[in-house]
């Protein structure tokens, strides 16, 4: 079964790069080489270069697993964190169902 592509908006994708090049100048800023995180990380060192450019097929667990080698663990809980769009809608009272109704 072949994998499935991946297809993300440019805007997306520009924010994973950015989120590597984080990655990457907080591992030389504590002078940690590719392998010393890879090893640490237990991944390979072609997927933390991957993951510093922002690759899309990585999975998140790997990027969390080399964040918690440089000590960043604590940022992934900044995601979503202040969801202004929903609180927006919440106060609306915008009900949305959770499933759709079956069918008959």
């Amino acid at each position: 079964m072949p994998k499935k592509q991946i297809v993300l908006l440019p805007r997306s994708k520009r924010i994973l790069s950015e989120m590597g090049e984080n990655i990457k100048l907080a591992r030389l800023r504590r002078k940690l080489s590719t392998e010393q995180v890879s090893q640490r990380a237990d991944i390979g060192r072609t997927t933390l270069t991957r993951i510093e450019k922002g690759a899309s097929s990585v999975s998140i667990g790997s990027y969390f697993l080399v964040m918690q080698v440089l000590g960043l663990e604590k940022d992934f809980l900044l995601l979503g964190q202040d969801d202004v769009l929903g609180r927006k809608l919440q106060d609306a009272g915008i009900v949305s169902k959770q499933r759709a109704p079956k069918r008959q």
